[in-house]
């Protein structure tokens, strides 16, 4: 019974509604409001999500170019934010099913 209960629990959780972490080259390279938005990207994606979600950040004009895709289901879309200091970088953030990581590219 208790097995059952578990199994249960288990298939009610969802992608990236864990413990979240962050690497050293995010919270070095990645202002914290550009983290938090890309955050918020997943959070209101439907279900299912993909255990990878990827985040190409680019500079658009003086505006910065967020486009977060994923594989499969296969996802993709642009954001543009208005900044003074664009960031140039791939972001992956990973759920591992228990935590998931937001992490640069380059450190994967």
């Amino acid at each position: 019974m208790i097995a059952i209960i578990i199994e249960i629990l288990r298939k009610e959780k969802t992608m990236f509604n864990n413990k979240r972490y962050l690497s050293r080259g995010v919270d070095d390279t990645i202002p914290i409001e550009l983290q938090l938005f890309m955050w918020a990207c997943i959070d209101q994606l439907l279900e299912p999500r993909n255990y990878l979600q990827i985040f190409d950040l680019e500079q658009v004009g003086n505006m910065q170019s967020i486009t977060h895709r994923s594989e499969e289901p296969e996802y993709r879309k642009v954001y543009l934010l208005p900044t003074e200091k664009p960031i140039l970088e791939k972001v992956y953030i990973i759920d591992d099913g228990d935590h998931s990581t937001m992490l640069l590219a380059n450190e994967y």
